[in-house]
């Protein structure tokens, strides 16, 4: 039975290619959210409505978290 890594290196270089710059254009969608939530999070403090603070910080956290479970489908490099 073959894992996830030994079928990743007997793969197509073409196909990880692909697969690396799907995660990395998912990896900038998921950080400009972030940073968007900072951005809301820290505008609305400053008007003293803390509302959205908490949530933002929340969502944050789990984009935080996505974007490290994706680290893990990088290919590894050629040696």
């Amino acid at each position: 039975m073959s894992n996830f890594r030994r079928a990743q290196d007997q793969a197509h270089p073409n196909k990880v290619s692909t697969l690396t710059l799907a995660i990395i254009v998912v990896q900038i969608l998921l950080i400009t959210l972030q940073i968007w939530l900072l951005y809301s999070g820290l505008n609305n403090t400053l008007e003293h409505n803390q509302d959205v603070a908490i949530p933002a910080l929340i969502a944050s956290f789990f984009l935080f978290l996505a974007c490290c479970g994706l680290l893990y489908f990088l290919p590894g490099r050629k040696r």
